[in-house]
């Protein structure tokens, strides 16, 4: 599918079909939450690889999240320290949160606000949205947007490109995957942040 606009990728967004922009880490496939089982199906990945949730800010994020008090407070304390940023945060999960995005935990829920400009700015006006990496299961991601419009035929892909003669995005990496769980935080995935387990 041609690259589009901005404002096409999020008029296209809103109608539940499934775009691409780039982020601080690697382009993302992103979806409404609601159209997650579509990401699913563009890239062909295992139910047991959940989604992630993007927003634009903390307050877009936590009604998908529940949790006690003091374990918001706990959560505010290191996004205040980390996000923006490549640190995903696995929370329990609120019942706005569709089963198809972690169909075999819809308890838990990835959660992360992107450092970039362009990424919040597209989130923003659409909302929360579920995301992975832009690639299909089992491969490495793509890093650039006019070959992931070539890979996947039906994903309408943002026409500006933040890279441009860069070969890497500022990390190239997936972000560190902390899950929260009742001794403190649990690292499942380790990228260039370094969130100590019981931080």
């Amino acid at each position: 599918m041609p690259q589009v606009s901005q404002q096409e990728l999020i008029a296209g967004a809103k109608q539940g079909k499934v775009v691409s922009f780039p982020t601080d880490t690697v382009p993302a496939l992103a979806a409404l939450p609601q159209s997650a089982s579509l990401i699913f199906a563009t890239k062909k990945r295992p139910p047991d690889k959940p989604l992630i949730l993007m927003g634009s800010s903390p307050d877009a994020i936590w009604k998908y999240v529940t949790g006690t008090p003091e374990e918001f407070q706990i959560w505010e304390g290191v996004i205040k320290q980390y996000w923006p940023g490549q640190l995903t945060l696995v929370l329990p999960a609120s019942d706005l949160v569709p089963q198809a995005m972690n169909p075999l935990d819809p308890t838990t829920i990835g959660v992360r606000i992107p450092n970039s400009t362009i990424a919040q700015n597209i989130l923003k006006e659409t909302g929360c949205l579920a995301t992975t990496s832009a690639n299909l299961s089992g491969e490495p991601p793509i890093e650039n947007l006019r070959e992931i419009a070539i890979k996947f035929s039906d994903v309408l892909v943002l026409n500006k490109d933040p890279l441009k003669n860069q070969q890497k995005y500022p990390s190239g990496l997936p972000s560190t995957v902390a899950k929260w769980t009742s001794t403190g935080w649990k690292i499942l995935r380790q990228g260039s942040i370094q969130l100590t387990g019981n931080e």
